[in-house]
């Protein structure tokens, strides 16, 4: 088991582990009530953000993931 250390510095771009996406995809909670697919907005961010300080990089740019989950949360 790997624990990775939260207050680790961020690791170089190029040697850092890679997380390929769009992972997850939102799209099947769009019918959800507007206040709740804002939930899943915010919980998206925080998630993505957890990864990058623990040290992952997103091959998705952070602008691209934004328009993404907005698009699919339809927000």
């Amino acid at each position: 088991m790997t624990i990775i250390n939260p207050h680790a510095p961020p690791q170089d771009a190029r040697t850092a582990p890679v997380i390929v996406g769009p992972w997850p995809t939102y799209d099947h909670f769009k019918d959800l009530p507007e206040r709740e697919r804002w939930v899943m907005y915010s919980g998206a961010k925080a998630h993505r953000e957890m990864l990058e300080q623990a040290g992952f990089v997103m091959s998705e740019a952070y602008d691209d993931f934004v328009r993404r989950v907005t698009r699919e949360l339809d927000i």
